[in-house]
């Protein structure tokens, strides 16, 4: 394994930071804690750029992450890739639009996560547009080649999950919109769960839920644009 104080190249430099201050993010907001999470950008056909195994979200550096191939095969870094590289790299090899991806500890979506239960699409707008449908994937063991095969059926149609017993997962074309919707799925989690304490959920009716689904089907679809599979300049 080859040692490395930083990636190869200005642009991957450039990447690499912008991985490093969402870490930051995400340990800011309590959306991870201690060694919980992980967060990876694709940065080439054949090359995601990952968060190492056991270390802190708020201690990462740019010398710490770790160049992988599509097949997981280090190609630069000083330390061991994530625990859960396999499940990154299955999201990007299922689905080409996919350009990140953020693995996260949310307290209120985990909670949600272990009663079993999920955020309706037909309560706020921001669920249905931003998020989609979050299923709940079957519990696999943390760490496991098993934990990817559950999100298999998934991928498709989803891009933000909840994971049994574990936490939540969200995808994007880029960095900013991948770890934008791990901070939106929290946030509706927090609202819902506040509601469902107030009382009876009232729901938005089929065809204003309609509307709201062709809206999410059309930023699905639309062009990537300009900045390729990253936008570091919006992690700040």
């Amino acid at each position: 394994m080859a040692t490395r104080t930083a990636p190869v190249s200005p642009a991957l430099v450039e990447v690499a930071e912008a991985v490093v201050r969402t870490c930051r993010r995400l340990w800011e907001r309590g959306l991870v804690a201690g060694g919980d999470g992980n967060v990876s950008v694709r940065v080439g056909p054949d090359r995601v750029l990952i968060t190492p195994a056991g270390l802190s979200k708020v201690d990462v550096e740019v010398h710490d992450l770790v160049l992988v191939t599509l097949a997981g095969t280090v190609v630069e870094g000083a330390r061991a890739p994530s625990s859960e590289h396999d499940l990154h790299l299955q999201a990007y090899r299922a689905r080409p639009d996919i350009g990140a991806v953020v693995h996260a500890h949310p307290v209120t979506a985990t909670a949600l996560a272990l009663s079993a239960g999920t955020l309706p699409v037909d309560l706020l707008p921001e669920i249905t547009v931003l998020l989609g449908p979050v299923p709940l994937v079957p519990y696999a063991t943390p760490g496991t080649a098993a934990v990817a095969g559950a999100f298999a059926p998934y991928w498709g149609a989803h891009d933000a999950f909840l994971m049994a017993h574990h936490g939540a997962l969200t995808v994007g074309r880029d960095l900013v919109e991948a770890h934008q919707r791990m901070e939106s799925l929290e946030h509706a989690a927090r609202i819902v769960a506040t509601a469902r304490a107030l009382g009876p959920l009232p729901s938005l009716s089929g065809d204003e839920v309609a509307i709201l689904q062709e809206m999410r089907a059309a930023r699905r679809t639309s062009a990537r644009g300009d900045d390729g599979p990253c936008s570091p300049d919006l992690i700040r």
